[in-house]
């Protein structure tokens, strides 16, 4: 996948450091995925503040501070969830965040929520965006597709902050 997440996540780099920012990730489905992208970019490190996976509802609760009401009501694959989790990232002190929560499959699917249903959301300071995405293809198929997606998604807000 650095083929092609590579150039994205240099651009984003060089974006956040112009601004001076930092970015932080919260996964679900992806399970790292973009994490490890943003780290494969030598010098990450002076603009990636952190990485967590919560996969399970309670590591969103206690890390992310998700309500669990909201979880309950809503359930992890939301747009309620994910725009709690990027709050819950720029709470532990990230000045960008990025958030993923999905069904990847095989399993899990519904009618209301099929496996290839993900919900994003992004966060610079004063704004958050959020939108939900259904791909094709097997589990790993889906959580890439999620990661490019996400990423992509990420610049294209990034270069509307210079405007």
């Amino acid at each position: 996948m650095s083929a092609e997440t590579l150039p994205l996540c240099e651009e984003i780099g060089r974006r956040l450091t112009r601004h001076n920012w930092c970015i932080g990730t919260a996964e679900s489905c992806t399970g790292g995925m973009l994490s490890a992208a943003i780290t494969d970019v030598a010098g990450s490190s002076g603009w990636f503040e952190e990485g967590l996976v919560t996969y399970a509802n309670e590591s969103k609760e206690r890390l992310l501070s998700v309500p669990k009401s909201v979880l309950e009501s809503e359930g992890a694959v939301s747009q309620a969830v994910v725009e709690a989790m990027v709050a819950g990232v720029l709470a532990r002190g990230a000045d960008v965040a990025v958030a993923t929560s999905g069904v990847a499959g095989p399993d899990g699917g519904s009618d209301e929520k099929p496996v290839g249903t993900v919900w994003f959301a992004w966060a610079l300071p004063h704004k958050v965006a959020s939108e939900c995405r259904v791909f094709e293809g097997d589990r790993m198929s889906v959580r890439t597709q999620a990661t490019i997606f996400a990423l992509s998604e990420l610049l294209a807000l990034l270069e509307l902050e210079q405007q």
